[in-house]
C-alpha cells in the first residue's frame, strides 16, 4: 500500500511538473521567470481577463486527456514522456525560429555556418573557455567553464539564468 501511494505521489508530481512546462508556459522569453512567461490568454477559458482555479484545473485536465493516448484515465511513463517531448519540441522550434530571425543576415530564412560563426555567442564562448588564451581548450578549462555556467544558472534561478531546466547542450 505504501509503495502504491508513493508511486501515485511521484506520478502526480511528474504530471504537475510536466503540466507546468507545456501550454501554460508557451513562448518562453530569454530571461523571464515562469510567472512572467505564463500564457495567460491560453488559460483564460472564458476570456474575462481573470484566471480562476477552475480554468487552471480545466487546462490541466485537457492536457491529461490529450496525453492519455490509451484512454485509460491514467498517464504512463511513456505518455508523460511523449507529453514532455511535445512541449520541448514546441519550445525548441520557437527558439530556432528566433535564432534564425536574429542571425539570418541574408534573409533566406536559413543559417549558414558563416552566419552562425558571426554570432557573438559562438566566438565569445571559445575565448571565455580558453582561459589561458593558447587557442586550445583543455579538459580542465572545459570543466571549469561548465562549473561556472552551472553556478551562474543556480544564482539566476535555473540553467543559463532563464529559470528553466533546459540542458546546457540545447544552447
Amino acid at each position: 500500500m505504501k509503495m502504491n501511494f508513493a508511486l501515485s505521489a511521484l506520478t502526480l508530481a511528474a504530471f504537475v511538473v510536466a503540466g507546468l512546462s507545456t501550454a501554460a508556459f508557451a513562448g518562453r522569453g530569454d530571461d523571464m521567470g515562469p510567472l512572467l512567461e505564463l500564457n495567460f490568454d491560453a488559460l483564460d477559458g472564458d476570456k474575462d481577463g481573470k484566471l480562476t482555479r477552475a480554468e487552471i484545473d480545466a487546462s490541466h485536465a485537457a492536457r491529461t486527456k490529450a496525453a492519455d493516448t490509451n484512454v485509460d484515465g491514467k498517464l504512463s511513463a511513456e505518455e508523460l514522456a511523449a507529453m514532455q517531448i511535445k512541449a520541448m519540441t514546441e519550445r525548441v522550434t520557437v527558439r530556432a525560429a528566433k535564432m534564425i530571425g536574429k542571425l539570418d543576415t541574408d534573409g533566406d530564412k536559413l543559417l549558414t555556418d558563416a552566419e552562425l560563426a558571426a554570432s557573438k555567442d559562438r566566438g565569445d564562448m571559445f575565448a571565455r573557455i580558453d582561459t589561458d588564451g593558447d587557442g586550445a581548450i583543455i579538459k580542465a578549462e572545459a570543466e571549469t567553464a561548465r562549473a561556472r555556467m552551472k553556478e551562474r544558472g543556480h544564482r539566476r534561478g535555473g540553467k543559463h539564468g532563464r529559470g528553466d531546466n533546459q540542458d546546457e547542450s540545447d544552447n
